[in-house]
């Protein structure tokens, strides 16, 4: 058989053609370690958390609630899995998004108290995904401070820049942090098209019902409408460019809905949240899990499935065997799940613990009144409590909103009492339940290097039950919540 031989390697010493095989060898392994790597990035998920603010874990219909209007919401529960008892880390905002963000409790990342930055030292989720390959951004709300913000590759104050986000990231995998402003108040007629009726909303037993209390709620719907509107686009986005297989969709809040006895609070309306994850390409669709599940969980389950190494100082545990369904056969999860409330313009030091049917709640300031967080004390709705009260027209759960002394032990069944108005600390019914969680918390405490309260609580920046601003940096953040939020929102979370 005749060998084709070319001219120019013909010409070459056989040291010559030593190095030209040599060079094409390398040549193929680069090419086909390139392949490899390209290979593993179209393997590795995208992943897009939606953080809400200030929704309720059961304002939706995935979660019982049909009056208000989530169908996109909806679409991720059919899609994927479904936690139905998730609970936070803490029930304020910027607390609970920087222990999402860092796999530890608040007390751990020095970020403990409300608007308190995360520490230029600690490394934050995105910084640990961005050294495995990733394209990482952000979009509207952070509130986690200057330095763990510098910590993402992309940065825009407007949803609508999905597309610009994708583009950007050329062919990475990618992790991109949603940051509602909704459903936050303050609230404003005109958020949709077609609003939710005053007459059609849940107005638990604690609350006064009145038109004041109605509409408000009415238009918290409306918010949360507005925001899965969004979710909605972003998911016809990712449709629409091929990724939405092999996108990991979380959908979450950062507390619970901002109302008297829930936002700031450790009962279940304050610390439970939504926990959606949807993932086409391993989540078995239309599932659903009953076990205790806990947002400190999020980083080190995003970096699992991204085949990142889960950091050894991280509090928190991947759930992708869960996830994925590959756990061992009547595994429950999480026994337990642990909150804590610290500064919220008014000193307190509560910690929780939570299984699936009791909670044990310990209050170290009992002689101070609950410190509402301020957007709540100015609101209609709490006036209306405030003129029941000053008529003696209280129920009995209202009247719970206004305990002081505050019982130093909570302690519920969940199980028959959901809305946690029945104290039942220290009955014999109860006992052996009782010291079992706070041996729980003890442990919980000490294993984390939990903080003891202080002697006495910290100045007050807020007056506890008006929400009046007793200091100039306040009243600076309450005015602006008050009149400059009404005029910006518009513009950055406008209907879809």
């Amino acid at each position: 058989m005749h060998r084709f031989v070319s001219p120019v390697a013909d010409s070459l010493t056989p040291a010559c053609r030593a190095v030209v095989f040599a060079v094409t060898a390398l040549l193929v392994l680069m090419l086909s370690a390139q392949g490899a790597v390209a290979d593993e990035e179209s393997t590795r998920p995208n992943i897009v958390v939606f953080v809400a603010d200030d929704a309720g874990w059961d304002d939706s219909s995935v979660y019982g609630n049909p009056r208000v209007r989530t169908p996109n919401i909806q679409r991720l529960a059919d899609t994927g899995m479904t936690f139905s008892r998730a609970f936070v880390t803490s029930p304020q905002c910027s607390p609970s998004r920087a222990s999402m963000l860092t796999g530890l409790y608040p007390h751990q990342t020095g970020a403990e108290d409300l608007h308190e930055p995360i520490p230029a030292e600690v490394t934050i989720l995105p910084a640990y995904l961005q050294e495995t390959g990733y394209f990482t951004g952000s979009m509207l709300k952070q509130h986690i401070g200057r330095a763990a913000s510098r910590q993402f590759d992309w940065y825009s104050a407007r949803l609508g820049r999905f597309e610009v986000f994708l583009d950007r990231r050329g062919e990475r995998p990618f992790f991109l942090w949603v940051g509602f402003m909704d459903p936050h108040r303050p609230y404003l007629r005109g958020t949709i098209a077609e609003p939710h009726d005053p007459a059609d909303v849940r107005v638990p037993a604690h609350l006064a019902d009145t038109p004041e209390t109605r509409r408000e709620i009415a238009r918290y719907y409306d918010e949360i409408s507005r925001m899965d509107g969004w979710i909605g686009r972003f998911l016809d986005t990712l449709k629409a460019r091929g990724l939405r297989e092999n996108t990991i969709v979380i959908y979450l809040s950062d507390n619970g809905w901002p109302f008297p006895r829930a936002k700031g609070s450790l009962y279940d309306a304050g610390m439970r949240t939504p926990y959606i994850w949807s993932w086409p390409r391993v989540v078995e669709p239309g599932t659903r899990r009953e076990g205790v599940a806990s947002t400190i969980d999020l980083a080190p389950t995003l970096l699992d499935a991204a085949g990142a190494e889960i950091p050894a100082d991280m509090e928190g545990e991947s759930i992708l065997a869960v996830l994925a369904g590959t756990e061992s056969a009547g595994a429950r999860g999480r026994e337990a799940a642990f909150s804590q409330r610290n500064w919220h313009g008014s000193d307190d030091h509560i910690r929780a613990v939570r299984t699936e049917r009791f909670k044990l709640i310990i209050n170290a300031y009992e002689t101070q009144p609950f410190g509402l967080p301020p957007d709540i004390a100015q609101s209609d709705t709490w006036k209306s409590l405030l003129a029941r009260r000053e008529e003696g027209r209280l129920n009995p759960q209202q009247r719970l909103n206004f305990s002081l002394p505050r019982p130093p032990v909570e302690f519920y069944d969940l199980r028959r009492d959901p809305h946690e108005y029945t104290n039942r600390a220290w009955s014999p019914e109860y006992a052996a339940e009782q010291q079992r969680l706070f041996r729980e918390l003890d442990e919980w405490m000490a294993r984390t290097n939990d903080y003891p309260p202080g002697p006495e609580p910290r100045p007050d920046a807020t007056d506890r039950i008006t929400g009046r601003p007793l200091e100039w940096r306040h009243r600076l953040l309450l005015w602006a919540e008050r009149f400059v939020a009404p005029w910006l929102l518009p513009l950055v979370e406008r209907e879809p």
